[in-house]
């Protein structure tokens, strides 16, 4: 689905990725950890051409996209839940729900579909975005990420700030879309919680890949957890 090969990347003259290679396959969710600064946003950005890889490629669906513009590569069905949400305050959630709706190649989610995984969006349709708590905002991101129907969905920190029931809804819809054969790659502070539906672990430090490989032996494994994730869990 998805190939990242030897890419680096620069904020102004200073490096944050040095030839970084992860690989994505159909219904694989990747877990990406490591600590603040070490360049996990960074990958995600870069990935979807906000920070433009100055060497190596990224090829999505084995088609180049690494000098595509950024809405090429989200028509091409790859969807972000960013840390942040980005919702437009002043906009209702239908509205916000309704911005991200596309059609791409792969499965098509409905509105009705969003509201079943989040019921409390039933409800929440009329409503000011800016009037939502994070939880709610969280809701709206994820099922505006669904709409676009992806082939890849990118979640930057999902679970940060919010409530133990949401991030369970959260981890809910990870494991529906590995079912329904969509990838995806998890960015998390909380280890244990990205380890809880990941496949397969890129863990990074100083911008540079520092262990790779199944998730399993990572929750099997408490220290080498500790060694490589430190207080990460």
């Amino acid at each position: 689905m998805l190939e990242v090969s030897n890419i680096t990347a620069f904020y102004g003259e200073t490096q944050a990725l040095f030839s970084i290679s992860l690989s994505v396959r159909e219904g694989e969710v990747l877990a990406l950890l490591g600590a603040n600064g070490a360049g996990k946003t960074t990958v995600l950005r870069s990935i979807l051409g906000l920070t433009r890889a100055r060497q190596g490629d990224i090829r999505f669906q084995q088609k180049s996209i690494a000098a595509r513009p950024t809405h090429e590569i989200a028509g091409a069905g790859i969807g972000w839940v960013p840390d942040d949400r980005r919702l437009c305050p002043t906009l209702t959630v239908r509205q916000n729900l309704m911005l991200g709706e596309k059609r791409t190649s792969f499965r098509a989610w409905s509105l009705g579909e969003v509201t079943e995984i989040f019921s409390p969006l039933k409800y929440l349709m009329a409503r000011d975005a800016e009037t939502l708590s994070g939880g709610e905002m969280q809701m709206v991101a994820i099922g505006r990420a669904l709409l676009g129907s992806p082939g890849l969905v990118l979640f930057d920190e999902p679970s940060q700030g919010l409530a133990p029931k949401i991030v369970d809804d959260v981890l809910g819809v990870i494991r529906r879309l590995k079912a329904a054969g969509i990838a995806s790659i998890v960015v998390e502070q909380n280890a244990d919680i990205a380890l809880s539906v990941a496949d397969h672990v890129v863990v990074l430090s100083h911008g540079q890949v520092a262990w790779k490989g199944e998730a399993t032996v990572l929750r099997d494994d408490p220290a080498l957890k500790r060694q490589l994730l430190g207080g990460l869990q």
